[in-house]
């Protein structure tokens, strides 16, 4: 089984070539930055990071390149995204409509046992909608599969070809933030978790919350927005157990204990994971988790606890 290593963001704190030597690999690495869309080969300073290793597959670029030499499968793929749209706007106005009851009761005075019932169950609610929007997802990519087989289409194939030799000649996969949506979108394309095998993979920023197997934004105060987090959409399933927050700290309200709790409950059987900046926790058959102390856990009681502890009450 395959070593995993997620990160905190790298732009203060780099930590990628400690996770690499960590995870033993001591070859080139296969990078993805199709989150950086057209700032994709700026990969000087990663580059750098890695000693020279970096081998870029820029996949933002080859699904420019499929899109232009295959019309009707780049219509095909618009479609497909304005209907995830506009699923998502559906999905906001009735998790919006949940969360709110979920908020109004905590706040309200009374009966504790009649309350504590009736929480939960505005609760179980909230997980409804978010159980219903992703198998409606599902649901959308499967259609999608059946209908376009990418893969098989000649455009695809033939990058997927090259992206195929590079990863025959590099050790490990590499996957870098940016704009989550566009990246595990360009990941799924091109069926680039099947390519790397059984090879490591690191990521960081949207690249940790693209490996998971649920995709969830967060951000309390968005510019637009009621600032709910929200379920996207699925992602590579590398890691089931874990939604991972990158950028909490800046994009989460962490003094809010009670809208934290909601946050961690409603996630039943997932761990909301804080990866803050120089975090490293990895994963190796053998040994399991290994988490440092940049590694943080969101409690059911809304407070943070060192990710090791976390692991160590589910082990």
């Amino acid at each position: 089984m395959r070593a995993l290593a997620f990160l905190g963001p790298q732009r203060f704190k780099p930590t990628l070539a400690r996770a690499v030597a960590a995870l033993g690999v001591t070859g080139d690495l296969a990078t993805v930055t199709a989150g950086w869309q057209e700032r994709e080969l700026e990969v000087e300073e990663l580059h750098d990071h890695l000693g020279g290793r970096a081998v870029n597959l820029e996949l933002h670029r080859r699904a420019e390149r499929v899109f232009a030499s295959d019309p009707e499968f780049a219509d095909a793929h618009h479609r497909r995204q304005e209907l995830f749209r506009e699923m998502q706007e559906i999905y906001v106005l009735r998790l919006d409509s949940a969360l709110n009851a979920c908020a109004l009761l905590d706040r309200r005075p009374g009966h504790a046992l009649l309350l504590d019932e009736e929480r939960e169950a505005a609760l179980e609610a909230v997980r409804t909608v978010d159980a219903s929007h992703f198998a409606r997802l599902a649901e959308v990519h499967e259609e999608f599969e059946a209908r376009w087989t990418p893969l098989e289409r000649s455009s695809i194939a033939l990058e997927r070809s090259e992206i195929t030799s590079l990863m025959a000649r590099v050790e490990g996969l590499a996957i870098a933030g940016g704009h989550v949506a566009v990246l595990v979108n360009r990941l799924r394309m091109f069926g680039v978790a099947a390519l790397a095998g059984d090879k490591p993979v690191l990521a960081w920023s949207g690249g940790a919350m693209a490996c998971a197997s649920q995709v969830v934004l967060f951000h309390d105060h968005p510019p637009f927005g009621s600032g709910n987090a929200q379920v996207l959409d699925h992602g590579l399933g590398l890691e089931e157990a874990l939604v991972f927050l990158p950028h909490a700290r800046r994009r989460l309200d962490l003094s809010d204990a009670s809208k934290l709790s909601r946050f961690a409950r409603r996630m039943r059987g997932r761990t909301l994971a804080v990866l803050e900046d120089g975090a490293i926790l990895t994963w190796r058959a053998g040994s399991g988790w290994t988490a440092d102390e940049g590694c943080l856990a969101v409690g059911e009681d809304g407070a943070l606890v060192p990710m090791r502890i976390a692991i160590e009450a589910v082990s």
